[in-house]
């Protein structure tokens, strides 16, 4: 990949934040992406103000239902086509696998049956002797 990524487990922040806190602009930042008890977020704000206005904007986005509704239908067809792209995929390698295995059994059967018509004109010719 020519990205680089860090992934980082929210779960297990969550609960080093309940023991310890925030301490950082890092804690602050994985705070807001993945708390949302209100104490924390009153917290996060006192000790980073920065942090009101996207919360602001949240807010005011959750308050127009409409908007979300039309964000989550459009997320909900982009996750629909991608499965459905999955799925062809899918039908696509099962398809060639069989093909394959097809192509593998004519062989098989096209060498049979030239074995068959060389054991018949070998047999043809003992009868004839």
């Amino acid at each position: 990949m020519l990205q680089n990524y860090i992934f980082v487990p929210v779960d297990i922040f969550l609960e080093k934040l309940h023991n310890s806190g925030i301490q950082s602009e890092l804690d602050a930042w994985l705070a807001f992406l993945g708390c949302d008890e209100p104490d924390y977020i009153i917290s996060l704000i006192e000790q980073y103000p920065s942090f009101e206005a996207m919360y602001q904007d949240l807010y005011n986005m959750c308050l127009n239902t409409e908007r979300m509704m039309d964000m989550f239908s459009e997320e909900l067809k982009i996750l629909d086509r991608n499965t459905v792209k999955y799925m062809i995929d899918e039908l696509q390698d099962e398809l060639d696998d069989t093909k394959a295995q097809l192509t593998d059994a004519h062989k098989q059967l096209a060498d049979k049956d030239a074995t068959i018509a060389k054991l018949q004109q070998e047999l043809q010719k003992h009868q004839s002797k």
